[in-house]
């Protein structure tokens, strides 16, 4: 059975570099970021990737058959029993869409979904710092908060009262944060 956990933050929370470190310290664990598999498949400039990039370009939540076709299939193929994921619910229709399909497939289980808190200042500092690419400026970003945040609540409580939901402070070193997470993802399994 594999087991995943989601890394669940706002846009610049280090919610992805967290997690690619965990995986690099951990031969048994697998990461995926969405955004970086959506990315990708935008650099291919395939018919898909066409249309996930008209999303992306305007900081837009990608349609959900989309992204969770992506992820099922990464879930599937992946090649350690640990999985993390960043990036992902980052609304309820994913999130339902996500809970359907784990209870569909019993070779899957949701161990944990983990907040990287940070505040709307860090998080703004952070993304505009790195300037990874067209999604990643000022407009942009401030959309892309408000989509995070608006569902945020909603996704909070339905994770906590199914008592999975784990936050962790992201305001602090980078070290610090990857320590924690990386303990509680080994104590969970």
């Amino acid at each position: 059975m594999k087991k995943l956990f989601l890394i669940i933050g706002a846009p610049g929370s280090g919610k992805t570099t967290d997690a690619q470190l965990i995986a690099k310290n951990n031969s048994n664990i697998t990461h995926y970021s969405t955004g970086d598999m959506l990315r990708e498949e935008v650099a291919k400039a395939s018919e898909l990737g066409l249309e996930i990039d008209s999303y992306i370009s305007q900081g837009l939540i990608v349609p959900i058959s989309i992204a969770i076709k992506t992820i099922t299939n990464a879930l599937k193929n992946a090649p350690t029993e640990i999985v993390i994921i960043d990036g992902y619910p980052r609304s309820m229709e994913q999130l339902e869409a996500l809970d359907k399909y784990l209870k569909s497939d019993d070779s899957l289980k949701l161990v944990s979904v983990i907040e990287v808190k940070v505040s709307k200042e860090t998080a703004k500092d952070r993304v505009l710092g790195r300037a990874r690419g067209a999604d990643d400026n000022t407009e942009v970003f401030d959309n892309r908060l408000k989509i995070f945040t608006e569902p945020l609540a909603e996704i909070e409580a339905f994770y906590t009262s199914k008592n999975l939901l784990k936050t962790i402070d992201g305001e602090r070193e980078i070290e610090e944060i990857v320590s924690e997470m990386e303990a509680f993802i080994n104590s969970q399994v």
